[in-house]
């Protein structure tokens, strides 16, 4: 099936496009098809990094678990991180490329079409189906010229679609015949098929509405996907911030973790694992009055450091974490919440501020310094005092300082990493994913409760399993209510 391709749009953002190409990537596989993910363009400030050091959404990097492959930048070859209300770091095929407001991100566009198709041939080049993934809605009239992630891309690429609808927002029947209603008509004639997702309830309720929509525009429903109560898996951004509530009968003692919202938090991935844990309440605060009394704080990673240490500040929130310690509770700053730490966050070359020098929170010896060069490396190691195994990955331009060489968190590869400063329950890294080990997060999570004078204990919990599980539940979803004979066939029309 060399060449085939499937893209997997929807009628707005959050419908469940990136799930839905999650499931299918992992059933295709299970029928032993070489399967790649795609999206051209992806917003998102949730991203991870590749075996080769390239930067992808966070999205892609699951779809790629999904399919049993290695994420790659080729999966991704253009993601937009934004830096302001206006503004984005554009990464091409996994590297820094410019920042550019919108205006001059639409003149680029022509520019990158070019690395678009090229990744997206690639990759049909070397796998037997690719499923690629839009973004938002097709049918935004605005951004049809230069459109390098939804229909108009699939039109040049030859690749058909389907178009996938939220029931459970309401309105799904209008937003589906309204979208196909306000396409041109080769890329209306690109829509292969609809999905409809996330059905509360017996499907039989819908009576002869897909029948009716068909008769209509003249494109099949392929399947009516259930909702999946419960189902967790990696956010692309923040319209998916949030975390299951815990499991049926939790233990008594539950840990409080509560996390700042900072306004442009990245990479909040980073808590999932924390959240995975029964008897772990994880919570968001965006303001002092609500951060009450946790056993936990954590400072999450951040696009712009110091507008947002600038935010942490005017909510009040610098002075609230600093009562907290002096009751016990535990902060860890993940990347820019470990810059935040620090004693001072200098940025003479303008990378990611305007302002030259900031004064940090001063709770961890660490002095931060911008540079150009971005890093983005995978990295492994071990917990300095335990010894636990520990797997992350690094993003950032900020370059660490410790003022302290004998507080290390960490003992990579390559020499000391964060600081673990245990006398005050205080701790910082740079890695994104580290929580993502089991021994180290059982150990830091029964650290946390003994010094609050609980008895939380691990309940052996396997992240990666849960992860995988989640996947599957989708691929299950995706084998019994779609019509997946049909899609393979619509995706083996690929030109």
């Amino acid at each position: 099936m060399s060449g085939a391709a499937l893209m997997v749009c929807g009628t707005a953002s959050d419908v469940g496009k990136s799930r839905l190409v999650t499931g299918i990537c992992r059933a295709l596989a299970r029928r032993g098809l070489a399967v790649a993910p795609f999206k051209g363009q992806n917003m998102a400030l949730n991203s991870v990094v590749t075996p080769d050091g390239a930067e992808i959404g966070r999205a892609q990097g699951t779809q790629a678990q999904a399919a049993g492959v290695a994420p790659e930048a080729a999966m991704n070859p253009v993601l937009l991180k934004p830096t302001g209300e206006r503004c984005s770091q554009v990464v091409v095929l996994g590297r820094p490329w410019k920042e550019l407001d919108a205006v001059s991100y639409q003149r680029a566009k022509p520019q990158l079409a070019a690395t678009v198709l090229g990744a997206l041939a690639d990759l049909r080049q070397r796998f037997d189906v690719v499923v690629c993934e839009g973004a938002g809605s097709p049918a935004e009239v605005n951004l049809f010229d230069g459109d390098l992630v939804n229909l108009g891309l699939a039109v040049r690429a030859g690749v058909p679609a389907i178009l996938v609808g939220d029931i459970d927002r309401g309105g799904v029947f209008a937003h589906l015949y309204g979208t196909v209603a306000l396409l041109p008509e080769d890329r209306r004639r690109a829509v292969r098929g609809f999905v409809v997702n996330k059905l509360r309830g017996d499907p039989a309720l819908l009576g002869d509405a897909t029948d009716v929509l068909q008769a209509r525009c003249g494109i099949p429903t392929l399947g009516v996907i259930p909702y999946l109560p419960g189902l967790w898996l990696d956010a692309e951004d923040s319209l998916g911030l949030g975390w299951a509530p815990p499991p049926p009968a939790p233990p008594p003692c539950v840990l409080d973790v509560a996390v700042l919202r900072l306004p442009r938090i990245s990479n909040f991935t980073d808590v999932d694992p924390l959240a995975a844990e029964p008897g772990v309440a994880v919570r968001l605060v965006e303001h002092a009055g609500a951060l009450g009394d946790p056993d936990l704080v954590v400072v999450p990673g951040s696009k712009s450091t110091v507008a947002d240490l600038v935010w942490l500040r005017a909510q009040g929130l610098g002075d609230a974490i600093e009562r907290c310690l002096g009751r016990g509770t535990t902060v860890v700053g993940i990347c820019g919440g470990f810059q935040m730490l620090g004693t001072r966050i200098d940025d003479a070359l303008a990378v990611e501020s305007r302002v030259p020098s900031t004064e940090g929170l001063g709770l961890l010896g660490v002095r931060t310094r911008f540079e150009r060069e971005k890093t983005t490396a995978c990295r492994r190691g071990r917990e300095v005092s335990r010894g636990d195994p520990v797997v992350g990955y690094e993003i950032h331009h900020g370059r660490h300082e410790r003022l302290d060489a004998g507080a290390a968190w960490f003992e990579l590869d390559d020499g000391a990493e964060g600081i673990a400063d245990r006398a005050r329950g205080i701790y910082g890294s740079a890695l994104h994913g580290l929580f993502e080990a089991d021994e180290l997060r059982h150990a830091f999570l029964s650290e946390v409760a003994a010094r609050r004078a609980k008895s939380w204990r691990s309940a052996g919990v396997s992240f990666a399993a849960l992860r995988e599980r989640q996947i599957d539940r989708l691929a299950d979803a995706c084998e019994q209510h779609l019509d997946m004979e049909r899609l393979l066939a619509i995706a083996g029309e690929a030109r």
